[in-house]
């Protein structure tokens, strides 16, 4: 792969995890095995069992789940870090961005933290997630073929039913709302009269990026505060402003405030393609990311790394 003109590295969110996740890039890298064994022992169980086994219901808990994306996704990057193309394509980037719990990895990849404390983080993040899920029934949808503004105007009277908010901006005309379960599926009716295209419930355990994540919020900045933070040698794009940023202080800020404010990744990839990059290289599994990247800009370069082969081809 030829060296790109700007280049930007993207770190997928929860719902990229899958049964067999990485187990094919630990039978062929040892960099990976690495990788996933230090994860079973800093988080004190068999992360890569249930990534490469389940089972799925195991795999999807949140407080699996995002240790699990982390932990591919720096497997790859470990991989590719030993070999002399992989480190030119690694060095290659601009900048770096992940997709919620991907902002961690993407931190990590910058070299702001390291990625063992990123992992530690990630397991408390859905840790305090889950409970929160648990104190108030709570759920997300996706509502597709709205434009941002119509949409907020159509679920606007569901908020007498509950908390809803737009939470997720993933791409044009592709947003998940979330909030509690009648409000969310009284929002998803509106939507739909409204001539949203598509209304779906999404897996997940509560809703996430609202302010129902409020005590989840509290208790992840404690343990931000007294996490390691450097200057990262390439600039990070945060979800709560779409805005690239350097500084270690506003990188843990934006961490907490995260949880509870909405996803601008639709917003922080017309940014990053307005300023002129043309090749994005998603880290991890699955290809969600440059998947959502074609609604923003269908001729960029989109390579996704998550598979031995993929990574093969990365630096043949």
């Amino acid at each position: 792969m030829n060296t790109p003109a700007k280049a930007a590295l993207l770190f997928p969110g929860q719902g990229a995890q899958h049964v067999g996740m990485g187990k094919d890039l630990v039978e062929k890298y040892p960099e990976a095995q690495q990788v996933f064994e230090k994860a079973d022992k800093l988080l004190g169980f068999k992360l890569s069992r249930l990534c490469f086994e389940g089972p799925e219901e195991e795999l999807n808990r949140t407080d699996v789940s995002q240790p699990a994306i982390l932990a591919h996704s720096w497997a790859v990057v470990a991989s590719l870090k030993t070999h002399r193309r992989g480190r030119e394509l690694l060095e290659s980037a601009n900048c770096t961005a992940g997709l919620s719990l991907g902002e961690y990895s993407a931190l990590a990849a910058a070299g702001a933290m390291s990625w063992e404390d990123a992992l530690v983080l990630v397991r408390a993040r859905g840790k305090y997630m889950q409970e929160a899920c648990d104190l108030k029934p709570s759920t997300m949808a996706s509502i597709v073929g709205l434009d941002d503004d119509k949409l907020e105007q159509a679920i606007a009277p569901a908020r007498e039913k509950g908390v809803v908010v737009l939470a997720n901006f993933n791409a044009p005309g592709q947003v998940a709302i979330s909030g509690e379960v009648g409000a969310v599926e009284e929002a998803m009716k509106l939507a739909k009269t409204a001539g949203a295209k598509l209304t779906v419930p999404l897996a997940v355990a509560g809703a996430f990026h609202s302010p129902l994540m409020e005590p989840a919020r509290e208790r992840l900045a404690a343990q931000i505060e007294t996490t390691t933070f450097h200057a990262p040698s390439i600039g990070v794009i945060a979800n709560v402003d779409a805005a690239e940023h350097t500084d270690p202080h506003m990188l843990k800020s934006n961490l907490v405030r995260q949880l509870t404010a909405p996803v601008l990744w639709a917003r922080s990839m017309q940014k990053l393609v307005d300023a002129g990059y043309d090749t994005f290289i998603e880290l991890g599994p699955g290809n969600v990311l440059a998947g959502l990247l074609k609604r923003v800009a269908r001729s960029a370069n989109r390579v996704s790394i998550g598979k031995a082969e993929e990574l093969a081809a990365a630096i043949a």
